[in-house]
């Protein structure tokens, strides 16, 4: 991640604020105006400072190895930004290693996820464009058990016994997980709900399911 540019408003340049960031940038400053400012900027209050940064994101072919890890995360055609951004968030604070998104995801670097992220994405290792084939590849340097998240039909959680180290699979808002990536699955896993709800949330289901798994991990390595 390297900072390229920053740009900031006269009025913010005057600010204490600016006295206590502005020596720790590693970057230009270029003052602008306030309302260049604010066409450039997506969020609703800009605080008067934006910084440009290259972020580049490799796929899963392009890493050396990924953190050996005993939980990874692989989410399929994800297609919000802000469901991806709390996607890692809650992936972090439960202890995944690594996030791994398919093809047809919406990009990490987009700025709504990268706000719902609070910084995770900032922080995770992030593969982009993995292919369901290539869950198996060396690259993640050892076997893993596999677990898919279906709305209906799967184990219950609260009857699921984990095997780590384990991939984490979970599927777009809409149309969930296709049928050739449940029949790879070592196991299917079901949040048990009310039968008068359809389905959970993506994010509010891999968070429940995370935690869970994270409880599992604890009652073992005692």
């Amino acid at each position: 991640m390297k900072l390229e540019l920053v740009l900031a408003t006269p009025a913010f340049l005057a600010s204490a604020d600016a006295q206590r960031v502005l020596p720790n940038l590693s970057a230009p400053v270029t003052e602008v105006d306030e309302r260049v400012l604010e066409e450039l900027c997506d969020a609703d209050s800009p605080k008067g400072i934006l910084g440009v940064v290259r972020l580049p994101r490799q796929g899963l072919s392009e890493f050396e190895a990924l953190p050996e890890t005993d939980l990874y995360l692989y989410g399929y055609q994800i297609q919000d930004p802000g469901n991806l951004g709390a996607m890692a968030r809650t992936g972090e604070a439960f202890g995944v290693g690594a996030l791994l998104l398919s093809p047809n995801t919406v990009h990490p670097n987009h700025p709504r996820a990268l706000r719902a992220s609070a910084g995770s994405l900032l922080r995770l290792p992030v593969a982009v464009g993995v292919e369901p084939a290539e869950l198996t590849s060396t690259v993640l340097s050892r076997r893993l058990n596999t677990a898919a998240l279906v709305p209906r039909g799967g184990t219950p959680l609260d009857h699921y016994r984990p095997e780590f180290p384990l991939l984490l699979i979970v599927g777009s808002e809409g149309a969930g997980l296709p049928d050739s990536i449940l029949r790879q699955a070592d196991s299917l896993l079901t949040v048990p709900i009310s039968q008068t709800v359809e389905s959970l949330n993506v994010t509010v289901a891999t968070s429940v399911v995370l935690w869970q798994l994270q409880s599992r991990r604890e009652e073992t390595s005692r």
